[in-house]
């Protein structure tokens, strides 16, 4: 099992956008301190319910700051940038430091974003999977060219080469950086299935649901034609939330008090590209199932949460939301108990 910090530099209300970045660093600079396997970086646009604007960026300080933890995006936006820039960028982290980046990518939502950058509404709504395509040909290929709807030029040299051997050229799997995908509905499950790419699960997911859409992957992927040693090897990533107390009220408690208010507040400055309107979660419901569903409480119950997601969905990777408390203490010492109290009850 390998658990990592999920780090959104949530910006809290009252908080400046420094002093939330500074926790994120942090956060993660503690979690490899902590023993924690993997930090997992979010990025997002516009809008205090984060704010890194680029993962890739963040990860390649990270990468720099520390020497054994692995490195993910979770997600970078696909539709707003260009499938080769970031591919480079994914080869140059992944060669710099020793094969510890993962690179995760996602659809992301309709947002402004798409205007800015000018992506277009197309580039949301059905552009996806030629980007991806487009990025892992980038990723596996010496040379790549395209003749696409949205990408078109000459074939060109990959450099720097991500497939290059880092390790034992004997060693399993495909060269270059791992690549997850972000999936919310069975037609993102069936994109990242047709393509061997292990998927991202959402925070507000439970595990029944988890199960459902893993079992779906299994299937897509079989049907697709994938090998059924690599449909079985395939290692997703659960995202929820883990806040670590000596009683179980206290951790509630925690995250009921902060969480809301930046819910309200980073969810309701979203805009979308085309005026159309987007339902907002109730903030402090949500917050509630979210300490339901997730490790938060004890150590010991935390622990006893996330072996039971394993076993019901088969996921045996986490990236757990660590900042929920907003403070930057506060963020630390639930790194530290998440790597020290938590960790060594699951082997």
């Amino acid at each position: 099992m390998r658990v990592g910090a999920f780090i959104l530099a949530a910006q809290f209300p009252g908080q400046g956008q420094g002093e939330a970045l500074h926790r994120a660093v942090r956060s993660a600079e503690v979690a490899e301190e902590a023993g924690l396997d993997d930090v997992w970086l979010a990025e997002h646009h516009f809008v205090p319910y984060g704010v890194c604007p680029n993962a890739v960026t963040l990860a390649a300080l990270l990468l720099g700051r520390t020497r054994r933890i692995g490195v993910g995006t979770a997600v970078s936006v696909l539709p707003t940038q260009h499938p080769v820039a970031l591919g480079e960028q994914a080869a140059l982290l992944h060669l710099t430091s020793d094969g510890r980046f993962t690179l995760g990518v996602g659809r992301g939502g309709p947002w402004v974003d798409l205007e800015v950058f000018g992506a277009g509404l197309a580039a949301f709504d059905h552009g996806f999977p030629e980007s991806l395509d487009l990025l892992m040909r980038w990723l596996r290929e010496p040379r790549v060219g395209a003749q696409g709807e949205r990408y078109a030029f000459r074939e060109v040299a990959v450099v720097p080469r991500p497939a290059e051997a880092l390790t034992d050229p004997d060693a399993s799997g495909p060269p270059g950086p791992p690549v997850v995908v972000a999936c919310t509905s069975p037609a993102s499950v069936r994109t990242a299935a047709e393509r061997g790419l292990p998927m991202l699960l959402g925070m507000h997911c439970g595990d029944e649901e988890k199960a459902e859409m893993v079992a779906l992957w299994r299937s897509a992927a079989l049907e697709a034609g994938r090998d059924g040693d690599e449909v079985a090897a395939a290692a997703h990533v659960s995202a929820g939330v883990a806040q670590i107390a000596d009683v179980q009220e206290a951790a509630t408690e925690t995250l009921t008090k902060a969480m809301p208010g930046w819910l309200r507040q980073g969810l309701g400055a979203h805009v979308t590209v085309d005026g159309r309107y987007r339902a907002m979660r109730d903030p402090l419901a949500y917050t509630e199932l979210l300490c339901g569903l997730h490790p938060v409480g004890t150590p010991q119950l935390c622990a006893d949460r996330l072996a039971a997601t394993s076993e019901r969905t088969g996921i045996t990777r986490f990236a757990l939301l660590v900042e929920g408390s907003g403070d930057v203490a506060a963020t630390e010492e639930n790194v530290r108990r998440l790597g020290t109290e938590v960790l060594p009850q699951l082997g």
